[in-house]
């Protein structure tokens, strides 16, 4: 082939098959790792605060979570760090070189013994396998919980009842309502708790909105709702009264409350999750109609967030168990009524709403003992003691 041949060759290329294409180089793990970052970066800037646990959306729930991953992981705060142009990266463990790396390589996946990364440490030779596993089964008495269901998912629809995030087995209890993986189940039994290896257990009855059943355990549901679940709030004045039974012969003895401080007070104003924990024999709104008289009430109106009727119980050993229960939480504060008269109110606490009902629900089914409100995390834990 001459030159003059080649030439028409090249120019009778209509698909440019024979054009030079610039290289592009490949992506690499860093690059991504970078421009993931870069997101959190730009969501910051835009929003001016960082991506929130329990957002409106899921695309910011995933910035959270990938921000948490890196802030876990020391390698990877050592590779963004040039890139951290607003300190968004905050490690556990300061990480100021290499070293503090390995120094902090807690599963010594980073030592230079003689094993392989690929020798097996710590792990049962035989791994035993439970003597009874809980199985779905048609539920013959379903037509008894049928209305329960349809009264939930009416609350559900109307706002009563609210989806939220499930964080824990205390939030599990007869009479609760779940949602595991789509389907709406109610927790119509419990058998006896105990505490094995530090670890709170006991066989449920779950009932499934599809008509089925399972009496699996109170951690293998705990473990189900982690991975797929949500919890169901309960509804504003039935938590105490339907745990118990009620019937006519039972007399109501009063109710437990939940405010919220409408002080514009900024001292009060600035408190997230600040609850007063009331007892009233009158109605509730009878008891609030002066708040802004009361020193009880902070010298300031107040919004009724829940209210519990009880029955059969002893509301004022209730309200004080409570009280004892998040004591440390308790709000420490100068009131002043209009006489000038110095009060400090012991009925407020920083606890957030869900927390408060749950360990309501412990206090019911006599759980509590098990359990402390931690202040600095703001939810309730097992104790270990």
């Amino acid at each position: 082939m001459n030159k003059d041949e080649l030439l028409k060759l090249i120019e009778d290329d209509d698909l440019g098959l024979l054009k030079a294409k610039p290289k592009v180089a490949a992506t690499t793990a860093d690059d991504r790792l970078v421009a993931s970052f870069q997101e959190i970066n730009e969501f910051v800037r835009k929003n001016s605060r960082l991506p929130d646990a329990n957002p409106k959306d899921v695309m910011e729930f995933r910035l959270y979570s990938r921000l948490k991953g890196f802030n876990e992981d020391p390698q990877k705060i050592l590779a963004l760090t040039p890139y951290d142009e607003l300190t968004i990266l905050k490690p556990t463990k300061p990480i100021e070189s290499i070293e503090d790396v390995f120094s902090d390589d807690d599963l010594g996946l980073l030592g230079d013994d003689a094993e392989s990364i690929f020798t097996l440490k710590h792990v049962p030779k035989f791994i035993e396998k439970p003597d009874y596993v809980a199985q779905r089964k048609p539920c013959s008495d379903f037509d008894q919980f049928e209305a329960l269901f349809k009264a939930c998912q009416t609350d559900l629809a109307s706002g009563k009842r609210t989806l939220s995030t499930f964080s824990g087995e205390q939030q599990i209890f007869k009479g609760q309502f779940f949602v595991l993986k789509g389907i709406l189940l109610y927790i119509a039994d419990e058998g006896e708790r105990e505490i094995t290896g530090g670890k709170v257990n006991a066989r449920l009855r779950c009932i499934f909105e599809n008509g089925t059943e399972s009496d699996m355990l109170l951690r293998s549901l705990a473990a189900s709702l982690y991975k797929d679940g949500r919890r169901v709030s309960v509804h504003d004045e039935h938590l105490l009264d339907t745990l118990q039974g009620i019937t006519e012969e039972d007399q109501e003895t009063g109710y437990i409350y939940i405010l919220r401080s409408l002080s514009k007070n900024s001292e009060i104003a600035s408190i997230q999750n600040l609850y007063k924990i009331g007892f009233s024999k009158q109605p509730i709104e009878s008891r609030i109609k002066y708040a802004e008289e009361e020193p009880t009430f902070l010298m300031a109106p107040v919004k009724l967030i829940k209210s519990f009727r009880c029955y059969n119980l002893n509301p004022q050993k209730l309200e004080l168990l409570l009280h004892t229960f998040f004591g440390e939480s308790c709000l420490n504060i100068d009131i002043y009524d209009a006489d000038g008269k110095r009060y400090v109110p012991r009925e407020w606490f920083v606890a957030p709403l869900e927390v408060i009902e749950q360990a309501i629900q412990l206090l019911i089914n006599g759980e509590i003992i098990h359990y402390k409100y931690c202040l600095q995390k703001q939810n309730i834990q097992l104790k270990t003691e």
